[in-house]
């Protein structure tokens, strides 16, 4: 489930630049491990082609797929918040071209910058909100009732 809005607009105009300054051009080919669950998360990507797999680990069995995150989409937020690691694992389900960022560079900008700051505070959240909602309705779908009328017996 995606925001409504990619994270260049909903910076303010003035503030989106000191973003992309420091913001890189990667290619990530077929099968990459972008990130391992319990790692230390010290990048995040914007998304601009592709497609990436969320996936959590499962003792004894493979690694269960949470969501598939694509286009304009936040890959990563547990940059953001201490202790700085991984909360799922993350792979390339095909080539994936993004926009890379330095974690430890884009906190110090937020914390020299507040406009900036709370922006992109706002933004992660929004981010993560949406994904929770959309958790919680896949859930909803898989483990509640089949029906949402009496039974007709």
């Amino acid at each position: 489930m995606a925001t409504a809005r990619s994270l260049f607009e909903a910076l303010p105009p003035d503030r989106r630049r000191r973003l992309t300054d420091v913001a890189r051009e990667v290619s990530l080919p077929r099968a990459t491990r972008v990130f391992e669950e319990g790692h230390r998360a010290d990048r995040f990507w914007i998304i601009r082609s592709g497609q990436v797999v969320l996936d959590q680990h499962v003792p004894g069995r493979r690694a269960m797929v949470v969501e598939t995150l694509g286009r304009d989409e936040l890959l990563g937020w547990s940059w953001l918040f201490p202790p700085y690691l991984w909360h799922l694992g993350a792979e390339t389900a095909g080539p994936v071209e993004a926009v890379e960022f330095d974690a430890s560079v884009v906190r110090a900008l937020c914390e020299s910058d507040p406009v900036l700051g709370r922006a992109m505070y706002r933004y992660v959240a929004e981010t993560v909100a949406d994904r929770l909602h959309g958790t919680r309705t896949r859930l909803l779908d898989l483990y509640g009732p089949q029906s949402s009328r009496p039974d007709d017996a």
